[in-house]
C-alpha cells in the first residue's frame, strides 16, 4: 500500500504489524479495518491525512497479516472486547495522546468498544456505519428474512463445515463478500490480491470463527475479557466527540437518522451520508478523510458555548 513505513510492536498479547504515514509528531489517527479486509482499505485516506499533518497508524487486526499472538497458549478470540481492548493497549504501547480512531465493520466495532470502555484514551471517533457494539443477549431474536439472507456467512461459520470452508476457500469467500457488499463498484483483481495475503495469517480462521460464534452466544469468551463483556452487555453509550458516516450503497447497513445516532453517541458532531459500499474508506476515501480532519478541528478548536 502507499505508506511511508512499517512498524511492529509488542502490545498486550500481540505482536502488531502497523502501516504508518505522516510525521512522527503529527496529530495521531488510528485507522481500523474490518473483515474480510486489511489496511489497504485506507491507502488513499492515509495519504490525505498524512499530507494534512496527521501521524497515521493502520494496524493489522488480530488474525490478519503480520500481526501474531506472542503465546501459543493465548485463546484466539475474536470477540468484541478483545479487539476493543487491543486498541486501548496499542494506544498505551505507542504513547498516543487522545488519538482519533476510525473504523468500519470489525474496526468500527473495535473503535466504539474502546471508546465505551475507556473514553479517556480516545480523542474522538469516526464511526463508519455508526455504533456496532453487539447486543449478544438479543442475538437469538430473528431478523426479517432478507436481513437473515445477507448474514449467510455468519451462520455458515457456526458449524464445522463453515470452519473447513473458510480454511479451504478463504479467498473465494472474501471475494464474494466484497462483491456483495460493494455492489456499485467492480472489484479489481489487483486490489483484492493486495489485501488477500492478510488472510493467510495462521490465526485468521480461528479468530474469525470465534468472532461469529461468540456474538451469537455460541462460544464462550476468553476469561480475561469477562469484565469488559459485562460492561458491553449494558450497551453503554459512546461519550467522545464523534462523526458518523452512513454508506448509502451497502446492503449490510440501513442508514439511520441523526437522532438515532445521537442516542448512541452522546457528543455527536455530525452525521453524514456517503455514496459507498461496505468498504467505505476504499469506496469514498475523500469523505472519510474529510470527516477525520473536520473532527480534529472540532476537537482542537471547539465552538464557543
Amino acid at each position: 500500500m502507499t505508506m511511508y513505513s512499517y512498524l511492529s510492536v509488542t502490545s498486550g498479547p500481540l505482536e502488531v504489524g502497523i502501516e504508518t504515514a505522516g510525521p512522527q509528531d503529527g496529530w495521531p489517527v488510528l485507522l481500523l479495518h474490518g473483515f474480510p479486509y486489511d489496511p489497504h482499505s485506507y491507502s488513499a485516506v492515509a495519504v490525505t491525512l498524512a499530507s494534512a499533518g496527521a501521524r497515521v497508524l493502520v494496524p493489522y487486526l488480530r488474525g490478519f497479516g503480520p500481526t501474531r499472538f506472542t503465546s501459543a497458549a493465548t485463546q484466539r478470540s475474536g470477540q468484541q472486547a478483545a479487539i476493543g481492548r487491543d486498541v486501548l493497549q496499542l494506544i498505551d504501547t505507542l504513547s498516543l495522546k487522545a488519538p482519533i480512531v476510525v473504523g468500519f465493520d470489525w474496526g468500527g466495532r473495535a473503535a466504539c468498544v474502546a471508546a465505551a470502555l475507556s473514553p479517556g484514551h480516545i480523542g474522538g471517533v469516526v464511526a463508519l456505519g455508526g455504533d456496532s457494539i453487539q447486543d449478544i443477549a438479543s442475538s437469538s431474536e430473528p431478523a426479517p428474512p432478507w436481513d437473515e439472507n445477507l448474514d449467510w456467512y455468519q451462520y455458515y461459520f457456526h458449524g464445522e463445515r463453515g470452519r473447513a470452508g473458510l480454511t479451504r476457500y478463504r479467498r473465494e469467500l472474501a471475494m464474494q463478500l466484497w462483491s456483495e457488499w460493494s455492489p456499485e463498484r467492480a472489484i479489481s483483481g489487483a486490489d483484492f490480491e493486495r489485501a488477500a495475503g492478510s488472510f493467510d495469517n495462521p490465526d485468521f480462521v480461528e479468530v474469525v470463527i470465534h468472532s461469529y460464534r461468540h456474538r451469537f452466544g455460541l462460544a464462550p469468551g476468553a476469561p480475561e475479557y469477562d469484565e469488559d463483556e459485562h460492561l458491553l452487555a449494558q450497551l453503554p453509550t459512546i461519550d467522545v466527540p464523534a462523526i458518523v458516516i452512513d454508506p448509502t450503497q451497502d446492503p449490510m447497513i440501513t442508514p439511520r437518522t441523526r437522532d438515532e445516532h445521537t442516542a448512541r453517541f452522546t457528543r455527536l458532531i455530525d452525521h453524514r451520508l456517503s455514496a459507498s459500499g461496505h468498504n467505505q474508506p476504499f469506496d469514498a476515501p475523500l469523505d472519510v478523510a474529510l470527516a477525520v480532519q473536520d473532527l480534529h478541528r472540532a476537537i482542537v478548536e471547539p465552538e464557543p458555548s
